[in-house]
């Protein structure tokens, strides 16, 4: 079946997690991405986190959900030899994606004035962590550093105590979502008025993106709003998380009629606090209108605590799942997710076969598209799985391709070595 972005070719010289998920996203929609790796490869593949049983030597999660479908050539990107590969991979494709600083990319012979003119249509598309101007252009950044400074690490935690980490990498997720969505973008600028162009964005800048809202209210007032733990810092009433009385954790929004909140109330034992003046409309039980300090609708909450805790997760479920006009969820572990029906109908979780643990369940394309639908396009690669058929392709010859295969054998026998390791081969 034809795709979105079929016929469209990215070339990634790129590692962990900010470039490959868009380049991942672009494979999704139809795109060819080749993978250009060190010898000793992304360092992705390695990173196995915490209560991992699975073999060693089995593939990292982060690596498994970001290259899913590529192919993939492991080549000395600082060497005559590999500059000259990926060079005429650039001469062939449509996107040059990358998350590498942008003085080694110039350094290395991968900058954009130098690819533009290999592939005068180039999108050059370069993701970093501050932005690609200013004086932190080139500062090093992990995604708590993206988070810190953005503003969303502050907002995290309880409200009485210090600032926490979010429980995801969201900064360089919502980074690579941009540059994908930036790389869509560029190519649809390509194909309408013949531009080609630079494509740039970051983690800290993503970030601010993702807070607009927040960050709006702070620029309007000149107040930061401050976090308030299982709260929202922006919505002073109800919304937020609760505690049920067999301790598992429930998330209520509000109600969106005021026959739903009577009936809510009635339920949880409390049916006088339904026709109570101070929350009589939906406006009142979130903050909005005229109480500007959310004072009057933040004396809801003790309410709705004493509510949720006098009943089980069960309870109110079943009730729950009788009142279209609340909004509401069980607070839901990563587990419950990859079990979720909803999910699974929607394609958002699928399986794969992966090296050494069999059919495990992947992160499928969250967007639709009713004509041209995404699909994941297999495995994630071996080290080095394609480097032959590629170079093949690029017209080298065997005596080639075994001299790059040797210097890179050689490469990673040094890195071995001068990490104190004894080299596999």
């Amino acid at each position: 079946m034809v795709e979105v972005l079929t016929g469209i070719t990215v070339v990634e010289l790129a590692g962990a997690l900010q470039g490959p998920a868009a380049a991942g996203y672009l494979r999704d929609m139809g795109a060819e991405v080749i993978k250009v790796e060190p010898p000793e490869g992304d360092p992705s593949r390695y990173h196995r986190g915490v209560n991992n049983f699975t073999p060693p030597g089995t593939l990292g999660a982060q690596f498994i959900h970001a290259n899913k479908g590529k192919r993939t050539i492991t080549v000395d990107a600082n060497s005559e030899d590999g500059r000259e590969v990926i060079h005429k991979l650039v001469a062939g494709a449509d996107v040059f994606l990358t998350n590498f600083r942008e003085s080694s990319l110039t350094r290395m012979g991968y900058g954009y004035e130098e690819l533009r003119a290999i592939k005068p249509d180039l999108i050059y598309a370069a993701v970093n962590g501050f932005g690609p101007t200013g004086p932190d252009a080139e500062k090093g950044m992990v995604d708590g550093a993206g988070m810190a400074r953005g503003g969303l690490m502050h907002m995290t935690g309880p409200r009485d105590g210090p600032p926490m980490l979010p429980g995801a990498v969201i900064a360089d997720m919502a980074g690579a979502m941009q540059l994908a969505l930036g790389v869509v973008t560029a190519l649809l600028g390509r194909e309408l008025h013949g531009i080609a162009q630079k494509v740039n964005n970051s983690s800290y800048g993503a970030q601010i993106w993702l807070q607009a809202w927040e960050i709006q209210q702070a620029a309007m007032t000149g107040n930061a709003l401050k976090r308030d733990g299982a709260h929202h810092p922006n919505l002073p009433g109800m919304y937020g998380i609760y505690a049920t009385a067999d301790g598992e954790a429930l998330f209520i929004a509000f109600h969106m009629t005021e026959e739903s909140w009577q009936s809510f109330c009635n339920f949880a034992g409390m049916p006088e606090i339904g026709t109570d003046e101070r929350w009589n409309a939906v406006t009142k039980r979130m903050g909005m209108g005229g109480d500007a300090e959310g004072k009057m609708a933040a004396q809801i909450r003790p309410y709705i605590t004493r509510a949720i805790a006098s009943k089980t997760m069960a309870e109110w479920l079943e009730f729950l799942e009788s009142e279209p006009e609340i909004i509401y969820n069980r607070v839901c572990d990563h587990q419950d997710v990859l079990d979720d029906p909803q999910a699974l109908e929607n394609g958002y979780i699928q399986e794969v076969d992966v090296d050494m643990i069999g059919s495990t369940k992947v992160i499928g394309p969250t967007v639709t598209l009713s004509e041209t639908p995404g699909s994941i396009k297999g495995s994630p690669p071996q080290l080095g799985q394609h480097t032959e058929e590629i170079l093949l392709e690029l017209g080298y010859d065997w005596d080639d391709i075994v001299r790059i295969n040797d210097h890179s054998r050689q490469m990673l026998r040094q890195k071995f070595i001068a990490l104190g390791m004894e080299p596999p081969f």
